[in-house]
């Protein structure tokens, strides 16, 4: 066995690693192959990489997250999701800026049943894109309004970042879920005033506000705000698990579809399914190579390494976080989201609690700079499905998003300041969690 210590495994693991991804690997080639580099160096065995990756894949907490897709998928299908931004439109009226405040609403009502940033865009943002259109917005201005609000889909739970930081970091997932919900209201609420602000002279109107009105939108969209009250509801009220909540959610929305709106047909139905197995497809891949890279990290205590040099180096946490806020919106605009959480949570994780923040206030902050990663190039998801609705180039969107992204990172800043705002709900409901 050669002869190596924990820094000359750090340096062969990462070189090798970012070597790989400026060539132009898919993250999970780039992980497996860094990792196994670094199995043959030290004579071990390839089968114990194996056995551990396969060991996190078998995780029950892990089942969640193919359920909360294929949940997500039936909700957009069976016109769930259409009847939530139309509660959301009922609700803000004719403000100034009443659609991209609706905009942001409606990804706060569809990411507590989807948990997907992509998927919270799309879904939204194929109804409100067209109908800002029509009411006067520029295309370039709604569609960067939908790619900014999609990131919430991430935060509001259930989010499936949230599983998979539990799972990454051994930490619960309900208490997480509970702890996005005050930072996703804070954050819809800070694009919603910024809205306001940019707003405030355009001659476009919301829809009209009449109870009339915002009664029959609840009426028609009973069915679907129930949706996020049973699956949060069962979780916190500790009736199941966030994984049984999962299979929840996917049998209550199957009944919705097919008995009550009669919108959900086989048809549908088959594509839900594909959309689900390729998506959980292409994620579990990354989790199996991502466990084994970071069975490694932990083996030969290179958090440790990492959290000691940034101990000697700043001895203020509020420095730390700065550096640690900054790295990942960095990391946000060319990774993604769960290869973040997956990398970063064995190396952070650590550096953090040393430095005496909870590991859920840790957790919630990730989530929420992966959100906005979702909306900054060149990677940005959000960007390119809002694109491709809009029909506008990615260029345009991004100039537009740049005050969006600024009052989100705002937001993060409170967060990290005010670290309360995401631990009083999981340490006000801890018994039950």
């Amino acid at each position: 066995m050669l002869e190596m210590t924990p820094t000359m495994i750090g340096i062969v693991l990462f070189v090798v690693f970012f070597i790989l991804l400026l060539i132009g690997s898919p993250i999970m080639v780039a992980l497996g192959i860094a990792t196994m580099s670094c199995f043959y160096l030290l004579d071990i065995s390839i089968s114990i990489m194996i056995e551990k990756a396969f060991a996190q894949l078998t995780a029950f907490p892990l089942m969640a997250l193919p359920c909360f897709v294929l949940a997500g998928a039936l909700m957009e299908a069976s016109g769930i999701s259409r009847r939530l931004v139309h509660v959301a439109e009922n609700i803000v009226g004719p403000i100034p800026g009443g659609l991209a405040i609706s905009t942001a609403l409606s990804c706060v009502f569809f990411g507590a049943i989807s948990g997907s940033g992509p998927a919270t865009t799309a879904a939204v943002g194929m109804l409100m894109i067209p109908a800002m259109t029509c009411r006067g917005y520029d295309k370039a201005y709604a569609a960067a309004t939908t790619a900014t609000a999609g990131g919430i889909g991430i935060i509001i739970p259930p989010s499936i970042p949230m599983v998979i930081y539990g799972v990454t970091g051994q930490q619960s997932i309900s208490a997480m879920f509970m702890g996005g919900i005050m930072p996703g209201l804070l954050i819809a609420l800070s694009l919603s005033v910024m809205h306001f602000f940019l707003c405030r002279n355009l001659k476009a109107e919301g829809l009209e506000w009449s109870k009339a009105a915002f009664r029959h939108a609840l009426v028609d969209g009973f069915w679907s705000i129930m949706a996020p009250v049973i699956i949060l509801g069962g979780i916190y009220a500790g009736w199941f698990t966030p994984t049984e909540a999962a299979v929840v959610a996917i049998v209550y929305t199957v009944l919705v579809g097919v008995f009550i709106h009669r919108e959900l047909h086989f048809k549908s139905f088959m594509a839900s399914l594909k959309t689900t197995s390729w998506l959980t497809g292409r994620v579990l891949v990354l989790v199996f190579t991502a466990a084994a890279f970071g069975y490694l990290l932990t083996s030969y205590q290179l958090p440790k390494y990492i959290a000691d040099w940034m101990l000697g180096f700043a001895s203020n946490v509020y420095v730390v976080w700065l550096m640690v806020v900054i790295f990942l919106l960095f990391l946000g605009m060319f990774m993604e989201t769960l290869a973040i959480i997956m990398l970063v949570t064995p190396v952070l994780l650590p550096v953090m609690t040393a430095f005496g923040v909870d590991p859920i206030h840790f957790g919630v902050i990730l989530v929420c700079c992966c959100g906005i990663g979702f909306s900054t190039p060149p990677l940005g998801e959000n960007m390119f499905v809002a694109s491709g609705i809009a029909n506008i180039s990615l260029e345009e969107i991004s100039v537009k998003a740049l005050p969006l992204v600024a009052v989100n990172i705002f937001a993060i800043g409170l967060l990290v300041v005010f670290p309360a705002i995401v631990t009083w709900l999981p340490n006000l409901m801890k018994d039950t969690l």
